[in-house]
């Protein structure tokens, strides 16, 4: 019902992981962790029998990984939102979380607030990338682009002021609003509508479409 916390389940084998992502998470009075996991077998499970909402879900584990658990965690509960969380940044497993169903990665020294936010994000239906899974995505990915998608993307950003398109710019970078605003000069709060904005104006889903385009605009 409106106003429910959103139900979280944590997958991770090291207890005092999960000890840490919990002690951030219930600071939050609308986010409840419903159930812990060990294991990408016990994740799915897990999210199944407590009707989980979002899972934070390791990459490396026994039993079963998390990128074999991600396609039958999606296919389990398909209306749970699934954020890959891991020390490892390669932009291979970026893009293999991606690819297989995730709605956001995040590397575990993120910052509380951060991690706050990308189980908000992922439960309102948004994909959340940390600023450094953002830029593998980008470069990654820009190395394909064609001509036809770069002419596009510049009659796109076209409509945008000169402002919005410095904004568009950092987000290319991979940068927070936290990181664009101190290099702006501008808030947080400021750069956080401004990047509102520009999705708006673009007709982008997330801040990672927005920066392959500016990558494809050559921003």
């Amino acid at each position: 019902m409106a106003g429910s916390p959103i139900r979280v389940v944590v997958a991770d084998d090291e207890p005092l992981i999960r000890a840490g992502i919990r002690m951030i998470l219930t600071s939050d009075p609308g986010i409840e962790v419903v159930a812990e996991g060990g294991n990408g077998r016990e994740a799915v499970e897990l999210a199944r029998a407590h009707r989980a909402d979002v899972v934070l879900l390791d990459i490396q584990m026994p039993v079963m990984d998390g990128l074999t658990a991600l396609p039958e965690l999606c296919r389990a509960v398909p209306t749970a939102r699934v954020i890959v969380l891991t020390t490892f940044g390669e932009r291979d497993n970026v893009l293999r979380a991606l690819e297989r169903g995730s709605a956001g990665f995040l590397l575990k020294d993120t910052a509380p607030a951060e991690l706050i936010r990308a189980v908000r994000a992922a439960a309102a239906g948004d994909a959340y990338l940390s600023p450094a899974a953002t830029r593998h995505v980008v470069e990654r990915l820009a190395s394909g682009r064609s001509g036809t998608r770069d002419e596009e993307a510049r009659t796109r950003v076209a409509a945008l002021s000169a402002r919005e398109r410095e904004v568009l710019a950092l987000l290319g970078e991979g940068l927070s609003n936290a990181d664009a605003g101190r290099r702006l000069h501008m808030s947080e709060a400021t750069v956080k509508t401004y990047v509102s904005r520009i999705l708006a104006k673009l007709d982008c889903e997330n801040r990672v479409q927005a920066a392959l385009m500016a990558r494809d605009a050559g921003l």
